[in-house]
């Protein structure tokens, strides 16, 4: 049976067919409750992981087929670039206020992980892998191995942020008055990514439109800032 399993699970097929099946599920099981803490992404990888696991299949033969899926998302990235094509003259009337916004959020996004991973001190390399927390996957696993982080916490950490910014996001909002719809979606997507994004698209045009821009200037500030905070640590 283990030789049977070895050589099925060596095979790039193999990651990519485990791979879409747990995101089915965790479609699937978002739809059924509508609760976004059944997020479809932490879903699937707590499926894998217990896949994983319990069979004793090995990481290095899962990644075969799941580096193709990894390979995909950069250009899915770039689809995010059409709601902002659409709304190319928002962009133009509010360019200061969010360019400054981007700043502000990129800059406070980084700074955060710092200052709360050092008051409960976390692990160097650990702190490294949080501080690309707030940008979307491909551009965080790159930021990540630059800095010299474990890109898999990494992407532990995207989902996280993201679930909890999309969760977060309404009662935030309210709480604080929030209306303008620029900048519900700049502070979705500059503190949630993608994931934010999803729930940007689902308030208004604008707000999702705002949140795809906010990726981009997230990953680019993100990118410059990030080795010169670690030379400060």
């Amino acid at each position: 049976m283990k030789e049977i399993l070895g050589q099925v699970t060596n095979t790039p097929l193999f990651g990519v067919i485990i791979s879409l099946v747990a995101f089915e599920i965790g479609m699937f099981i978002f739809k059924k409750t509508k609760l976004a803490i059944f997020n479809p992404l932490l879903i699937a990888t707590i499926i894998v992981m217990g896949f994983l696991h319990f069979t004793g299949v090995e990481v290095k033969n899962y990644m075969l087929g799941a580096n193709f899926v990894v390979f995909f998302l950069a250009p899915a990235t770039v689809v995010l670039a059409v709601p902002l094509f659409q709304k190319i003259d928002l962009l133009k009337k509010y360019f200061i206020p969010i360019i400054g916004g981007g700043i502000i959020g990129a800059i406070t996004a980084i700074v955060s992980v710092v200052i709360i991973g050092k008051l409960l001190g976390i692990d160097h390399n650990l702190l490294l892998s949080f501080m690309p927390k707030s940008i979307t996957t491909p551009i965080g696993i790159e930021v990540s191995r630059m800095l010299g982080g474990i890109p898999s916490i990494t992407v532990f950490a995207i989902i996280i942020t993201g679930i909890t910014g999309n969760v977060a996001a309404p009662f935030i909002y309210s709480v604080f008055r929030v209306k303008h719809p620029v900048a519900k979606g700049l502070g979705l997507g500059i503190s949630s990514h993608a994931v934010g994004t999803s729930r940007a698209i689902e308030m208004g045009e604008i707000e999702g439109a705002m949140s795809a821009l906010s990726i981009v200037i997230a990953g680019i500030l993100t990118l410059a800032l990030a080795p010169i905070v670690k030379m400060v640590l």
